[in-house]
């Protein structure tokens, strides 16, 4: 189905049945609803939905939280249709007044894509948007990354073993009894676990069966911060709603599906900076969702801010059948290249909003047949590459210099077709068969290219035109393989215009509301710069959640700032910033040092905002303390993680 953009438009409406409570705003949204009212000084307050067949539910008080004085509930899993909100104070343990909203419309998921095949429905939540019969729920905060429990079914006799700990949990699914779907629900900002696999949390079903997952976040401030989500030998695994930024795993992808994974969706996620890897290319993370060994997988309504690797797809699969993948209405938001960049595989690449990018769109490559339908590109350099020909050879210069110029490390080509696309602003691009082209934005002969041998996507009238077998590759000459066109493979959807796809991009791609964390973009230098935006980076090194509004994030402080567990009022989940006071370990600016009072602080780990870990190897012991002289390091912002009994915790510092 497709999303119209007016789904927020009963926000503010409300009929108040008794005025202590004040609502402030009130919305459905995509199989969810939200409302926000300010404190009336009462110990608590419990909320209830009516609507589509359902009366007054109460929803878990996980979903209610505190952000300073103001509170807000998000009712997750909902089916669409018209509901209303009831949020009721709760005093010496009684619920007094209650206030309602008045009707709040939410709408259907778009669940377009090769995820769906064959019957299958990712994740925990059937394809009506309501939790899958028999479904577990767990909630994991700041405060109990750590500690949720989990009895899992880990014998073929039923036996259960209590797990703690995120990742364990999920490591106890590989043996594969558990068939209970699991929703795991993300609440604010959640930095590194005590246990990671090497900095990832990793979802691995060890090729099994019967199971399904979902890992999503609540609101619009559920963050992933510091760590990345890896997904291998699973199916029916779908990871939504989450903002992920700052990875420094050892795989260093944000979100990685690395082999033998089936029917995975990923979407309405915010795809931030990591930090930077060891190759010049990854100065700005490496992958931000990539997908290798994969097969029925959908990538849709996801943002993307700067990344300079989006998506990677394949890698030595050395096959062009049974891989099958959707891209759909995601945002490459100023991200520079691989929107995706394709070995091998089938991918429907359709509905997608390319904004400003610096180095290219689209590119295939081993025998890919790649479909591009319907997508918008605004000052996309390069729109469509396709190896070892075309563009990739040319450069947007007159001559053949493929020793200079060629983008996908001279692997053979494969082939894309294009249809209903939209191009503008200043980009190159080469037709099959043309006698003029688009160069640097302005219509040009084509001279001495023969488009039949160098083009960049053969360009069809018709959705249903095949490519003919004689179209070939220059490198390898490979063929498109037409899965577009066979009913046997294709699934049901129906595309927007490029037009009307700008328009649910912008209302609907990444997290609910647009997330928490607010960026724009200069176009007049972002469009053409892959560099990192330093003042982006610094936003997002900085950032330790949200207060329940929309705040900017600043690129410095004039004083170290540490951040703490979640209080005992009701919050579960939100990192508190504050001025350092504790002694265990602080910044000393008159002397350029860290100073770490207290023996039980480990895993030590400083960052600087470019992401370069600090070297601490030449920390001292001085009296009861440790001190490691950073004189020597450039000024600029730090991050410093640690590990304390009580858990993670994070501190920033400003050297001048």
């Amino acid at each position: 189905m497709k999303h119209v953009v007016s789904v927020f438009a009963c926000a503010g409406l409300f009929v108040v049945a008794n005025a202590q409570v004040s609502l402030q705003t009130a919305s459905g949204a995509l199989e969810s609803a939200y409302a926000e009212w300010a404190s009336d000084g009462s110990d608590s307050y419990n909320v209830y939905y009516s609507g589509a067949g359902a009366s007054d539910v109460k929803v878990d008080a996980p979903l209610i939280r505190k952000y300073g004085s103001k509170y807000r509930v998000d009712v997750v899993g909902l089916k669409a249709g018209s509901y209303t909100l009831k949020v009721a104070s709760v005093k010496g343990g009684k619920e007094t007044a209650s206030t309602n909203s008045k009707s709040l419309t939410v709408k259907a998921h778009d669940r377009a894509g090769f995820a769906f095949s064959n019957g299958h429905v990712p994740g925990a939540y059937k394809t009506d948007g309501t939790l899958k019969d028999g479904a577990v729920v767990l909630y994991v905060s700041e405060s109990t990354k750590n500690t949720v429990q989990l009895n899992v079914v880990t014998s073929n006799k039923g036996a259960t073993t209590e797990c703690v700990g995120l990742q364990n949990i999920l490591t106890a699914l590989k043996k594969g009894y558990e068939t209970r779907p699991l929703a795991i629900r993300l609440i604010g900002n959640v930095t590194d676990p005590a246990d990671t696999d090497h900095g990832d949390i990793v979802i691995d079903m060890n090729k099994k069966e019967g199971m399904a997952v979902t890992l999503e976040g609540i609101g619009n401030d559920a963050t992933v911060n510091g760590w990345g989500i890896r997904v291998k030998n699973a199916q029916d695994v779908e990871i939504r709603n989450i903002g992920i930024m700052n990875v420094d795993s050892d795989e260093g992808d944000n979100i990685g599906l690395q082999q033998d994974n089936k029917y995975i969706w990923v979407h309405n996620c915010d795809f931030f900076y990591g930090h930077a890897g060891s190759d010049k290319d990854q100065v700005k993370g490496d992958g931000a969702l990539d997908c290798k060994k994969s097969t029925y997988i959908t990538f849709s309504y996801n943002h993307f801010w700067d990344n300079g690797k989006s998506n990677l797809l394949g890698l030595s699969e050395g096959t062009t059948d049974g891989l099958y993948i959707t891209y759909h209405h995601n945002w490459y938001d100023h991200s520079d290249s691989r929107h995706p960049r394709v070995r091998f595989y089938s991918a429907h690449v359709y509905n997608n909003y390319y904004d400003g990018n610096a180095k290219y769109g689209a590119g295939s490559t081993l025998g890919s047949s790649v479909f591009m339908e319907a997508n918008y590109f605004r000052n996309c350099k390069y729109p469509m590459m396709t190896s070892m020909q075309g563009t990739d050879v040319y450069a947007s210069g007159t001559k053949r210099d493929p020793t200079n110029n060629g983008t996908f490390s001279k692997e053979a080509g494969g082939a894309i077709k294009a249809y209903n696309n939209h191009m503008e602003g200043s980009y190159t691009f080469i037709p099959y068969g043309a006698s003029k082209y688009v160069l640097k934005g302005a219509e040009t002969a084509i001279g001495d290219i023969d488009s039949k041998v160098d083009f960049d996507a053969y360009v069809v009238s018709s959705r249903d035109a095949q490519v003919p077998s004689s179209v070939k590759s220059y490198s390898g000459e490979n063929t498109y393989n037409n899965f577009d066109t066979d009913k046997s493979i294709m699934y049901s959807y129906t595309a927007d215009s490029p037009e009307q796809a700008v328009a649910n991009v912008r209302a609907y791609a990444g997290r609910l509301q647009g997330g928490d964390f607010k960026w724009t973009f200069d176009n007049s230098v972002d469009d053409a710069s892959s560099d990192v935006n330093q003042k982006l980076k610094d936003a997002l090194m900085a950032y330790k959640g949200s207060n329940g509004e929309v705040v900017e994030y600043p690129s410095s402080s004039s004083s170290s700032e540490k951040v703490e567990s979640s209080s005992s009022e009701g919050t579960m989940g939100f990192a508190k910033v504050m001025p350092t006071v504790s002694r265990e370990i602080y910044y000393d600016a008159r002397s350029a040092s860290l100073v770490i009072g207290a023996a039980d602080i480990t895993r030590l780990d400083i960052v600087g905002v470019d992401g370069r870990r600090v070297n601490i190897a030449d920390i001292k012991s001085v009296g009861d303390a440790r001190v490691l002289d950073m004189s020597s390091l450039r000024a600029g912002v730090y991050i410093v993680r640690f590990l304390t009994p009580l858990g993670l915790q994070t501190m920033k510092f400003v050297k001048n």
